[in-house]
């Protein structure tokens, strides 16, 4: 890991686990310009009853408003594979790229930031693995409910 992608993807895992901590799920994600983290976010679905504050989403919330050129020489740090809600919000703020801690547990839309021309840089790395197969084993029906499967009363 390169020494930048390192202190970045640990602030993003530090976001995964407050997620966690607060009852919700270990995803975390920051937005960087130039070697400054703009915002800080994590999965908050079931701390604040949102359908839409992945960790991707709460750190561009975090971030406040900012110039469309900010987000196009940004990186986004994220400790698993972004959903294709998250991949839109990256395409249509045109950050062009993403560092992603891991893709075992959940591939999100990769091929389809690569085919916009968004450098998708794969990490693997173990700390985001762990954690997300941890919360699994623990919460199986809350991580079906965040990626979509259909559950019991559907």
């Amino acid at each position: 890991m390169a020494m930048s992608h390192e202190i970045f993807m640990r602030a993003a895992i530090e976001e995964a686990k407050i997620g966690m901590q607060t009852g919700g799920l270990p995803i975390g994600s920051v937005i960087v310009h130039r070697n400054q983290i703009l915002g800080r976010g994590h999965n908050q679905r079931v701390q604040k009853g949102s359908p839409v504050l992945h960790g991707e989403m709460d750190a561009l919330e975090n971030a406040k408003r900012q110039p469309a050129i900010v987000y196009q020489e940004s990186v986004l740090y994220t400790t698993l594979s972004p959903c294709p809600m998250c991949s839109g919000a990256i395409l249509l703020y045109k950050i062009p790229v993403v560092v992603i801690g891991e893709n075992k547990t959940f591939m999100g839309e990769e091929n389809l930031l690569r085919s916009r021309g968004v450098q998708v840089i794969v990490l693997q790395d173990d700390e985001c693995y762990q954690l997300m197969q941890q919360f699994i084993a623990a919460n199986p029906t809350l991580w079906n409910e965040d990626i979509g499967v259909r559950g019991d009363h559907a």
